[in-house]
């Protein structure tokens, strides 16, 4: 099949062009450089396209079978919500609209933080309650594919919620806490964390999100369904696995939590996912962390 992934020099977007590529479609990559990494894209074969999806041209790139929508702003400390809603909304608009216009599937990236601060487990049914622009202006999306009616032959939404994994050290200070823990311990440090470690997140590995969107594209109707693991698990945890695959036997630095506001729990209902698109994370976060370091040391 042709397939586009938008965003596709990004962390989630790399790891599933490449994916998608080693399956033997022809795949093409669009990307702004932004705020992502040509490096990731190391042994891609594929067409890779410059271009800002809130405002390029997709009729010069030709007709497609599905597309993958990865483009965002993903930092959830920008504050600006009309260049959010910009290159977010408007760009999943166009994005929406040439999928229309070409036939193709669209498979899109949301996000658990539409739940805001709603008590875990979070179910797709669940209020919205986005707490920052990138939340905003995902729930934005979301209410726009849960309205649309239009003649695509499928529609479906990816809650994302705390993934890690391969490719994402460009992200820095947006990078999972997998990652900006393992180079605190990698250079000697003792891993800093919130008092006193016991607050949970539902982790999934990349490599389980990238199964997610292969699973989707087989859907057989629109859907919007989270994509976490179900099973959430602590940062003393998280330091346990990492102590264990560094071969350290550094202590966790705790110190005050200074916000007012502080998610202690995420989790993902994963029932929907399971029935709309067989999917069900294969990597437990030890396995995916072991993977992680294996894949490429957590660099």
């Amino acid at each position: 099949m042709k397939i586009l992934v938008t965003g596709g020099a990004g962390f989630i977007g790399s790891n599933l062009a490449l994916k998608l590529e080693s399956l033997g479609h022809e795949v093409i990559v669009v990307d702004d450089f932004r705020s992502s990494k040509k490096d990731n894209l190391a042994g891609f074969t594929g067409k890779v396209v410059y271009g800002d999806v809130a405002h390029m041209d997709f009729s010069t790139l030709g007709s497609f079978d599905v597309i993958f929508h990865e483009a965002a702003i993903t930092d959830t400390l920008v504050e600006d919500e009309d260049a959010m809603m910009d290159v977010n909304v408007n760009g999943f608009r166009k994005i929406l609209f040439y999928a229309e216009k070409c036939g193709a599937k669209l498979i899109y990236a949301s996000s658990a933080g539409v739940y805001g601060n709603n008590p875990a487990p979070n179910k797709e049914t669940d209020e919205m309650n986005p707490l920052n622009a990138y939340a905003k202006s995902k729930a934005e999306i979301d209410k726009i594919a849960k309205n649309y009616e239009g003649s695509i032959p499928l529609l479906v939404g990816l809650r994302y919620f705390n993934v890690y994994g391969p490719r994402e050290s460009y992200k820095k200070h947006s990078a999972s806490m997998v990652y900006q823990l393992a180079q605190q311990m990698k250079s000697g440090k003792r891993p800093r964390i919130f008092k006193f470690g016991e607050q949970k997140r539902d982790f999934i590995y990349v490599k389980d999100i990238v199964e997610a969107n292969l699973k989707a594209m087989e859907a057989r109707k629109n859907c919007i369904v989270n994509i976490g693991t179900g099973k959430p698990e602590s940062f003393n945890t998280m330091i346990k696995v990492l102590n264990e695959v560094l071969g350290k036997n550094l202590e966790p630095d705790y110190f005050d939590n200074p916000y007012g506001f502080y998610q202690n729990l995420t989790c993902a209902d994963m029932s929907k996912a399971r029935e709309k698109i067989g999917f069900t994370a294969k990597f437990s976060f030890a396995a995916g962390i072991k993977d992680y370091f294996r894949e490429n040391g957590i660099a």
